[in-house]
């Protein structure tokens, strides 16, 4: 899990209350974990959250915030106060930081001054030097159209990632009227997206893991809803909310788009780190994909973070050549996974894993190797696209001990 900060506030005022709230539900490093407006309460909500900090607005009474400030600090050591505060008096300071306020920041609170903040605070409780993660990655995998085979890779390349035990990987269906995630790892879910999505405000992470569905892999499922009218009752909020917590439990979350680029489609898109978009060489796809960066272009930042992915490389004799291709959709192809339809449907069929049922295929070592890219693997060199061994492949990623 990366080194996510538990959050707790205090403030009287509903407005400035509300505000502060907002940045911090946009931040994925940050888990919301209480909220108090009143002073008198906090320190037993700090007692029974014990969240990392405790941020108290000390303007709607200064005396009484700065006592609390001085008490949650002697009770709750493990807890770093920090203040907040229209005044910027040298006084307010000095006696807000000796009562033990290990930040003191000026409102309206700048996102870059907080942010700031939160790093020192993180050096402090985990070191500059852990080695733990920093960041979760959050990918959405977006097809040309349908069938090129976005869900299979969606799977498998979650599949390869949880193979590291020093990284956890959550996959998210949203093809929220006839995803099959669930298909592809025979699973079945007690809880979909629906069931998160409306209770996403009363999640913790013990709740949030035991609503996932773990495969033996590694990698945990977050499926469709189960009924498709249920798909209409998620809004692009909810998602946000529930990429926000995932984000904040998983080192990788991977969005399996549906083919309808929708509102919650193109949300995912926006807040990813990579959009990698699954084509094949023939005419039809490519068309499509010419609209698609086309369209990229007008949402914000998106066409910046596509990845074309070729699927089913070296099918048959007629297809388009890849440097035609690349000047057709003017963009490099940034990875090429090699034909083998017959593996990838008998894996599909038996709800299996490439990762188990195939794991000595040329599909299996392409996938392992994109995997590796797209963690930054220090090895990725050495790795020729679906060219290098398997044994190679896998000693970037450890055994899971299942």
């Amino acid at each position: 899990m990366s080194d996510v900060l538990r959050v707790a506030i205090a403030d009287p005022d509903d407005s400035s209350r509300e505000s502060l709230k907002a940045m911090l539900l946009g931040l994925d490093r940050i888990w919301l974990e209480a909220e108090c407006s009143r002073y008198e309460f906090f320190a037993d909500v700090v007692e029974q959250t014990k969240p990392d900090i405790g941020l108290v607005t000390i303007d709607h009474d200064s005396d009484k915030a700065i006592a609390l400030v001085k008490k949650v600090s002697e009770t709750t050591p493990n807890v770093s106060v920090a203040v907040v505060s229209s005044s910027s008096d040298g006084n307010l300071i000095l006696r807000a930081m000796r009562a033990g306020a290990k930040e003191f920041l000026t409102s309206p609170l700048p996102i870059e001054d907080f942010v700031a903040a939160l790093e020192r605070i993180s050096a402090q409780r985990f070191g500059r030097d852990s080695g733990r993660s920093r960041s979760s990655k959050l990918y959405a995998v977006a097809g040309a159209t349908g069938g090129v085979g976005s869900t299979s890779l969606a799977v498998n390349l979650g599949c390869a990632m949880a193979q590291d035990t020093n990284q956890s990987v959550v996959l998210v269906d949203l093809d929220l009227s006839l995803g099959d995630a669930d298909v592809f790892l025979d699973a079945i879910p007690d809880y979909t997206l629906s069931d998160v999505a409306e209770n996403a405000d009363r999640l913790d992470f013990t709740l949030l893991k035991r609503s996932l569905t773990k495969h033996s892999s590694g990698l945990f499922l977050l499926p469709r809803p189960v009924h498709i009218q249920d798909s209409d009752q998620i809004t692009t909020e909810d998602l946000q909310r529930v990429i926000g917590l995932l984000r904040a439990t998983f080192t990788h979350v991977i969005l399996d788009l549906s083919k309808g680029y929708t509102k919650t489609d193109l949300a995912a898109m926006q807040r990813a780190d990579e959009v990698l978009l699954v084509i094949q060489l023939d005419l039809p796809c490519l068309r499509n994909v010419v609209r698609l960066m086309a369209f990229f272009a007008e949402l914000d930042g998106v066409k910046e973070k596509v990845r074309v992915i070729v699927n089913r490389q070296g099918i048959d004799s007629g297809q388009i050549t890849l440097k035609k291709a690349q000047e057709t959709i003017g963009k490099e192809i940034f990875w090429q996974l090699p034909n083998d339809y017959r593996t990838m449907v008998e894996c599909r069929n038996n709800g299996v894993p490439l990762v188990d049922e195939a794991p000595k295929a040329k599909i299996t070592s392409s996938i392992f190797s994109l995997a590796a890219a797209l963690s930054g693997s220090d090895l990725i060199g050495e790795a020729v696209e679906g060219g290098s061994s398997i044994s190679r492949l896998m000693s970037l990623f450890p055994s899971r001990q299942r």
